[in-house]
């Protein structure tokens, strides 16, 4: 295992925060895993006061799970609980869609296009594609205008991060989320706003099959 490289004094929890976060997205952290805090305080050359600081950010979020005398775990998303996120996350994202329909400026429409493009064309790679997906979602609920949406919606895919990545596993996703962001497109191209709504509701319902069938085949 590499030494640990030292941590910048400077708002030393959130830097651990982000670290954790790193691991858990990138599944070095995997959903119901005990947090060591004595060897990650060790590996990072802290003190346990401000990882028990960062911990206390990531439950915030939904990531990581405080149970009495037992410490802290990556949360375990439930298959209720997959469907309340995904079904609170849609209504946000459907509901930006149609603002982006309707206010958006030619340029920024340009600019969803060409990320568009991007994701297309990356169907060869799947860390990639899922990047350009998320960056799509993020700067179209930015161009959307509300922070108050876009606080909730980025809030809630840290959590779908739990579960999200094994949907793309599943055979013709990734084609067929192309196909469902090509459809989104072409109703934000339009000005239809509620072309765009539904759209973008159909692009999460499918989304939300394939993680399911993808959390079946992993626990048959």
């Amino acid at each position: 295992m590499p030494a640990p490289t030292s941590l910048a004094p400077r708002a030393l929890y959130e830097e651990v925060a982000e670290r954790l976060r790193q691991r858990i997205f990138q599944g070095e952290l995997s959903p119901g895993d005990w947090i060591d805090e004595v060897r990650i305080a060790a590996d990072y050359g802290i003190s346990r006061t401000p990882l028990r600081e960062a911990l206390k950010v990531l439950a915030a979020e939904g990531l990581v799970t405080m149970k009495v005398r037992r410490g802290a775990y990556v949360t375990e998303m439930s298959d209720q609980d997959l469907a309340d996120a995904y079904h609170v996350l849609a209504l946000l994202e459907a509901d930006a869609a149609a603002a982006v329909a309707q206010h958006a400026s030619p340029a920024d429409l340009a600019e969803l296009q060409a990320l568009h493009a991007e994701l297309a064309a990356a169907q060869a790679d799947q860390e990639r594609f899922f990047a350009l997906n998320e960056r799509y979602h993020l700067r179209l609920l930015t161009l959307a205008g509300n922070r108050w949406r876009e606080q909730m919606a980025l809030d809630l895919r840290k959590v779908m991060k739990l579960a999200r990545h094994a949907s793309l596993n599943r055979a013709g996703r990734m084609a067929a989320a192309t196909a469902e962001h090509a459809a989104l497109m072409q109703a934000l191209l339009q000005r239809d706003a509620a072309a765009a709504t539904q759209a973008m509701l159909a692009h999460f319902t499918h989304s939300l099959q394939a993680v399911a069938a993808a959390r079946d085949h992993q626990n048959p």
